[in-house]
């Protein structure tokens, strides 16, 4: 006998006993819907079915005893025929639809308020599904071999446990996939930072070997500065990558999988052929868990897929791995972009430490290019300093040829240099500028004297500034205003005597210094 034929009889059976139970014994839709194992909705459509064809009692009327007569009255029969045939304007319902809290339901009961005898509300669903399947219409994109790698991070994540201290970081998922070929490369990074996220880029190129003409990647904030579809505008460091590789960067639309279908599909097949089998593995490091997925993702590209009978590698290197192009020859250097304003100090802020850039640029903004090992700093598009990074915080790294002419002369003071600076006018000079330092509570406090000692070698011959300091040294008067006098006074040609020093009546105290013959 035919299914079709088959079931209906069992409809006409369960209405025949539907109908019983509920006008001969009086049972509930509840009681019935337990006694007879069927779904209290089943019960109630048979009711409500039986009722519209007149079947409102038990025994049943003569004339609708036999099963052909219920099969045409009640089974044989589509809904119920509405007298009011008026469609809703299906454009305007999907344009309402989309507004916030709007429902089909509320939608339905306003179509039933103009039109109080037209279609339930399962007609109106099925007909608006119908009418937007014929509006939105998918496009399946068949990419081209080396045209593009779309990558994204997949919503699973794996727990890594700190073996010190036992905190749980959840590491994230990054998969790529290359359009033509499917052939998918996954790895774990600790985070979908920019830093992570260029990372994960850069190893997915050097894992397939190549480039393609372009990369389709998520929307993410850390990349894309400015999300506009037909132009979009990246951080300076994604856009600094696609330059290294000479590719091109295509962000899709928010919440439009579609865009990049083909690595949502890559992310449910990494979930389930790799993250599900190391589910009941507990991981201590990044690099233990990267290492299994790389031995998982072997497996992965190697297995032959059910609906094409050939493995992702083997379609890789068959159509796509001669279509990329080659990799740059040196690897790209991960580098963030920052804005700055130059202090009034010709310096800018880098993570608390200040570097300094040319003096004419105070007050100018300036753009920041920071690696692990190098601060460059670019006006104009012109580099105009570049520093090695430290890690001191609180300091200052300064250029000398970024100063102004009169901060040049007090660069790199240290008492050593100056000592050293005045050893080349003698002996008692740099003993003269040492102990200039050594009687301040701060050498630094004697550096504007020891400058001003070393100014007079200018305006002395070195044999007079040389007896000056030793003249000076012998009485005491170890200071700057001191030993100008002595040599506008012509003193340092007197020699001073070996025995008890006595004070000269004819000059006293000079400025602080006692002078003797």
């Amino acid at each position: 006998m035919p299914r079709r034929k088959q079931a209906r009889r069992t409809d006409v059976k369960d209405m025949r006993s539907i109908l019983r139970l509920t006008y001969d014994q009086g049972l509930s839709v509840r009681a019935v819907s337990e006694r007879l194992k069927l779904s209290k909705t089943t019960v109630s459509t048979y009711l409500l079915r039986a009722r519209e064809a007149g079947l409102t009692g038990w025994p049943l009327p003569a004339g609708y005893d036999d099963d052909a007569s219920i099969e045409r009255l009640v089974f044989r029969r589509v809904g119920r025929p509405p007298q009011d045939l008026g469609e809703p304007d299906w454009p305007v319902v999907a344009r309402e639809i989309k507004r916030k809290g709007v429902t089909l339901v509320l939608l339905w009961q306003e179509y039933r308020a103009a039109h109080p005898n037209g279609y339930g509300y399962t007609w109106f669903c099925d007909r608006f599904l119908s009418f937007q399947r014929r509006t939105h219409v998918s496009f399946r994109n068949r990419h081209e071999a080396g045209a593009v790698l779309q990558t994204d991070y997949a919503g699973q994540t794996v727990p890594l446990i700190d073996p010190v201290t036992g905190v749980i970081t959840q590491a994230q998922i990054f998969v790529a996939v290359l359009g033509a070929s499917s052939f998918t490369f996954a790895m774990a990074s600790l985070s979908q930072q920019l830093p992570d996220w260029i990372d994960a880029q850069c190893r997915a190129l050097a894992f397939v070997g190549g480039v393609p003409r372009a990369i389709v990647c998520d929307n993410l904030k850390a990349g894309v500065a400015k999300a506009l579809w037909f132009e979009p505008t990246l951080s300076a460091t994604f856009a600094a990558m696609a330059e290294h590789y000479d590719t091109t960067i295509l962000p899709t639309r928010s919440r439009r999988p579609r865009d990049k279908g083909k690595v949502e599909g890559a992310v449910l097949i990494v979930e389930r052929w790799i993250l599900a089998r190391l589910r009941n593995r507990r991981f201590f490091s990044l690099a233990d868990l990267n290492a299994a997925i790389a031995d998982l993702l072997v497996d992965l590209n190697d297995r032959p897929m059910r609906h094409v009978g050939k493995s992702r590698r083997a379609i890789f290197d068959e159509i796509e791995r001669t279509a990329l192009s080659a990799l740059p020859t040196s690897v790209f250097e991960y580098a963030e972009w920052k804005r700055a304003k130059v202090h009034p100090d010709y310096h800018v802020e880098v993570d608390k430490t200040f570097y300094s850039v040319p003096h004419g640029l105070i007050g100018r903004q300036v753009d920041i290019r920071l690696t692990h090992r190098v601060v460059e700093i670019f006006y104009d598009h012109a580099r105009v300093a570049s520093h090695m990074r430290t890690s001191q915080r609180r300091g200052h790294v300064t250029v000398n040829e970024h100063m102004p002419k009169a901060h040049q002369r007090y660069a790199n003071i240290s008492p050593a240099s100056l000592i050293e600076r005045a050893r080349k006018t003698g002996p008692n000079t740099a003993t003269f500028v040492e102990r200039l330092m050594v009687d301040k509570p701060h050498p630094e406090q004697g550096y504007r004297s020891a400058m001003g000692v070393l100014s007079l070698a200018r305006r002395y011959e070195r044999d007079r500034l040389e007896a000056a300091c030793d003249r000076a040294l012998v009485i005491g008067a170890v200071t700057y205003s001191s030993l100008n006098a002595i040599l506008k006074a012509g003193l340092d040609k007197i020699q001073p005597t070996t025995g008890p020093l006595k004070p000269t009546p004819a000059h006293g105290n000079i400025r602080g210094g006692s002078y003797y013959q």
